[in-house]
Parts: structure tokens; C-alpha cells; sequence
């Protein structure tokens, strides 16, 4: 709890406006919870508030996650304001969108039915690419700077973002065929919670272990260097093995749904 503390501690110094953001986030997921209780209208078989839910708890994660490793590369401070409020922008207009068109009771995802719906959609392909953009430039800076964390740690952070950039590339997949079933037409029978199809292929498993890639793969150095007894190579050869294992399994997930099969009965 102390380090979470210090962290946050740590974003909303290094970028209060990024900050506000996250907590925007989570406040809207909160609205979400009590309207999902108030609210019985449905889309796509699942109720409209039930998306934005979900992109407010991840968008949340994720744009702390950037703000917070944003402070170990050696960038200008005109650099990192650059970064984490093209960021913060760009995923608050996003999840604005998502939030207005579940109150509007309409798709937000591959939704052209009309020109605003259209425009909207279109609207969040350009933020996303954006942030996309982002990513890949941290994947480069990873490679060319020395963090401040030891180099088994820096690895991690490489990995979580290659992973992280796969995932969004499945999301691109997605837009590309405007749906994220295979197989069969974007509802039907889903497991509890996430609703990911139990009967067909579905590339929103494959697209959210890369999302949380960034956060999963860092988390595991961070328990292995501060739990084991290894030594800097060793804990270096542990976090690439899981970084594969973990890469190996969204591509067993990605081919899965390509094959029209589902990962979860």
C-alpha cells in the first residue's frame, strides 16, 4: 500500500491534469455501477453501461501505468507534459464518446447505422491511432535510453509495451472487419462478467491480456526481484521467459479466435 501511495503520489506531481483523468475515469465507472442497477436497456444483449464501465476501469489502469513510467525515462520535462496530455486528451474524449453513445442506448464500437454514429466511430479510431503512435514511441525510447529501474526492469517495461502495441493491432483487427466475433454475428452467448463468446472466436481476449500486458509483465520483475534470491541475470532470464509465455499465450488466444473457435467453453 505504501508504494501504490507513492506512486500516486508521484503521477499527480509529475501531471496533475493526467491525473484528474484517471480519477474521471474511475468516477464515471462508478456512475456505470449505479446505472447499471437503475437502467435495464440493452445492447448487443448486454446492458449499455456495461462498456463503459469497462473502458473507464481499464483506461483508468492504463493512463496511470503511462503516467507513472512516463517519470523513469530521461525525458524534458516539456517532453513528458507533451506525452501525458496527448494521452490524457486523447482517452478522455475517447471514453466521453463510449459514454455518450451508451446514453444515447446505441453501439459505440463499429457502429455507422448513421453519419454522427459514423463520425463518432471514426472520432475514436483517430484517438486510439494516436495513442497507438505513442506506444511505439515508447518502445523505441525503451530500447535507445536507460531508465531509472535496473535492467532486468527496463526489459519488463519493453516487453509490456511490444505486448501492450500487439493487443492494439488486434483492436485494429477488430475495426477492420467491424465486429470482434468469428464465426458468428457480434452477440450471443458470452461468459459472466466480460462476456466474451463461449460458442465462437473472439478477438477481445487476445486484445485485452495485450492491453494488460504493460502492467502484468513489470508487476512479475517486481516480484521476482523483491521475492527471490536470484541474481540480475537470473531475475533478467525470468522476465523474459514469462514475457514469452505470456506473449505465446495471446497469440494461442489471437489464432483461436481467428479459427472461429472459442478460447472458454
Amino acid at each position: 500500500m505504501l508504494v501504490l501511495n507513492k506512486r500516486i503520489g508521484q503521477v499527480k506531481k509529475s501531471s496533475p491534469f493526467l491525473y484528474t483523468v484517471v480519477l474521471f475515469h474511475l468516477i464515471l465507472a462508478i456512475g456505470c455501477i449505479v446505472g447499471l442497477s437503475l437502467d435495464d436497456r440493452t445492447v448487443m444483449g448486454i446492458n449499455v453501461w456495461v462498456k463503459p464501465l469497462k473502458f473507464g476501469l481499464s483506461g483508468a489502469i492504463y493512463i496511470f501505468t503511462l503516467g507513472y513510467l512516463t517519470t523513469l525515462y530521461p525525458f524534458s520535462e516539456r517532453k513528458k507534459k507533451w506525452i501525458s496530455n496527448t494521452v490524457a486528451w486523447t482517452l478522455l474524449l475517447e471514453i466521453l464518446i463510449i459514454a455518450i453513445q451508451a446514453a444515447r442506448g446505441v453501439q459505440s464500437h463499429y457502429n455507422t447505422s448513421s453519419t454522427l454514429d459514423g463520425l463518432l466511430f471514426l472520432a475514436m479510431g483517430i484517438l486510439i491511432g494516436i495513442n497507438v503512435l505513442i506506444m511505439l514511441l515508447f518502445i523505441i525510447e525503451s530500447v535507445r535510453l536507460k531508465m531509472s529501474v535496473s535492467k532486468p526492469m527496463q526489459w519488463a517495461i519493453f516487453f509490456g509495451w511490444c505486448i501492450l502495441f500487439f493487443g492494439s493491432w488486434v483492436g485494429g483487427q477488430m475495426i477492420s472487419q467491424l465486429g470482434h466475433n468469428v464465426g458468428i454475428p457480434d452477440s450471443g452467448e458470452g461468459i459472466p462478467i466480460v462476456n466474451w463468446s463461449s460458442v465462437a472466436g473472439d478477438l477481445r481476449i487476445a486484445h485485452f491480456f495485450g492491453l494488460h500486458g504493460l502492467q502484468l509483465v513489470p508487476l512479475v520483475a517486481f516480484f521476482i526481484q523483491h521475492k527471490t534470491s536470484l541474481s540480475k541475470k537470473q531475475e533478467l532470464t525470468a522476465v523474459c521467459l514469462f514475457a514469452l509465455v505470456y506473449a505465446l499465450w495471446i497469440g494461442y488466444t489471437f489464432y483461436q479466435a481467428k479459427m472461429g473457435k472459442p478460447v472458454f467453453s
